[in-house]
């Protein structure tokens, strides 16, 4: 089957992928740009980061109910559309009846040059269908992904809390015809062959790996926030990709007793909602972790496979303890996060495996955790340096402690030296002090363009410092 299949503004739409002009790797963004009626989505930065391709994505859940996400359509290759419904400005009203978003964008002068505004539009209208009313901090952590730089966001968040805060407003999105019309779609696994590309898309964990045992070279996608950059900005062509993100399997929560196994394919918006309650320090992390449309793509599992030395979630994951569960045809094993990753890029993963669940211990009454992200800007930014830290005091000694620092090594790295001072000592600003100053024994970080060497040695430093000040108050 070489042909996508999703419901664009209420209608069903087919692409043929096997001949051009689109193919497998074809962003929905250039898809739409391509169209003679549908030029409101807007290409700015190409990399998710400015927000004027904000689109609106519809999966029908197993309730039968519409499931409705904002995200950045630079991003996301056309195959990952396939059973789903795509919304864009054109769809939710025009200039003879406009959308309340719309309307509340224009009675507060929330537009000057408007190029960024039909993605403003986007974030809001899906906040709008939301079944509860925003705050106003869920207004700002909504539109953090979407940059404007000549109205000013002070209009913008009035024309968002007109609208959107409301007690209530008509749920138009989630009506029958379109539940009806993505059930009619009854869309299966998909497999995508060109002369220069093969895509597949399986939706059962069997089938998944079933096809990367036949495919040991392709790439796996599942949000694309890595693979989309490749294709938008080093014009890569992608041979061979298995798309994991229809896998139901990979997207489950199991609470346990003693704690709570998600699965790698959940994407971190969901993660960051859920673990609120059980893990305050990885929330904390997902807070200041890309913008919301960048979290409803990217996935657990994406992040800690990639290896990169500044992904966010590596340091607070190994500061839990946390349990990777890595699956393939061959069988299950479980590998603790604190040595999965070997070197730059490396992980102990084996061809054909992938990240199946990641599993999370509820932290006892005497551990601390923290975790911590400096950056140059609070959101929508990458780690200069990140940590995860874990203290287990018994009667104020160092019964054991876990500093992991990211952004200060090729790869995420504990600090051995300091960790090693520490441990069997009082729990004093003497002895941290002493910790910080061997430091520069545990790391050698490099100088780039997000901070020079000496820079990072003294972000480190003052963030084990703050982790002292802070435990002295939980």
């Amino acid at each position: 089957m070489n042909s996508v299949k999703f419901i664009l503004n209420k209608k069903i739409i087919s692409v043929d992928l096997s001949q051009g002009p689109y193919g497998p790797t074809t962003t929905v963004l250039e898809y739409l740009r391509s169209q003679p009626h549908l030029k409101g989505v807007k290409e700015g930065c190409a990399e998710g980061d400015c927000g004027a391709c904000t689109l609106v994505l519809g999966d029908l859940q197993s309730n039968g109910e519409v499931r409705y996400r904002n995200f950045d359509s630079c991003l996301v290759f056309l195959p990952m559309l396939h059973g789903k419904e795509l919304i864009t400005v054109e769809g939710i009203g025009d200039s003879s009846c406009l959308h309340p978003v719309q309307k509340a964008m224009v009675d507060t002068d929330g537009s000057q040059c408007g190029y960024c505004t039909p993605g403003f539009i986007m974030s809001m209208y899906y906040l709008y269908n939301k079944k509860e009313k925003a705050s106003r901090d869920e207004i700002k952590d909504c539109l953090t992904g979407n940059l404007c730089r000549c109205t000013g966001y002070r209009s913008i968040m009035d024309a968002a809390e007109q609208s959107c805060g409301q007690e209530k407003r008509d749920n138009n999105n989630f009506s029958s015809q379109s539940k009806k019309l993505l059930d009619s779609l009854g869309v299966t696994d998909l497999a995508i062959e060109t002369n220069k590309q093969s895509y597949y898309q399986p939706r059962t964990l069997d089938s998944a790996l079933s096809i990367m045992s036949l495919n040991p070279h392709a790439r796996i996608v599942n949000g694309a926030t890595d693979l989309g950059l490749a294709v938008t900005k080093q014009k890569a062509l992608l041979e061979s990709l298995v798309d994991i993100s229809c896998v139901n399997e990979l997207k489950e929560i199991n609470i346990r007793e003693e704690g709570v196994e998600y699965g790698a394919g959940i994407n971190l918006e969901d993660l960051r909602l859920h673990c609120a309650d059980y893990f305050p320090a990885l929330q904390a992390m997902l807070n200041v972790f890309g913008s919301r449309q960048i979290r409803y793509l990217g996935t657990l599992g994406g992040n800690i496979a990639s290896a990169s030395p500044i992904g966010d979630m590596p340091p607070v994951l190994m500061a839990y303890e946390a349990i990777y569960t890595l699956v393939s045809e061959l069988g299950e094993r479980k590998v603790t996060s604190r040595e999965f990753v070997t070197g730059y890029r490396q992980t102990v993963m084996k061809e054909n495996e992938l990240i199946k669940s990641v599993f999370i211990p509820f932290p006892k009454n005497n551990h601390h955790l923290k975790s911590y992200k400096i950056s140059k800007r609070k959101d929508l930014d990458i780690s200069t340096v990140s940590a995860g830290f874990q203290l287990k005091l018994k009667e104020g000694l160092v019964e054991d402690i876990a500093l992991i620092y990211g952004g200060m090594a090729a790869q995420t790295k504990r600090a051995d030296n300091a960790e090693a001072h520490l441990r069997n000592k009082a729990w004093t600003r003497t002895n941290v002090e002493e910790a910080m100053s061997l430091l520069s024994k545990d790391f050698t970080p490099i100088s780039d363009a997000r901070s020079g060497e000496e820079g990072r040695r003294l972000m480190a430093r003052n963030l084990l410092l703050k982790f002292w000040n802070e435990t002295q108050y939980d």
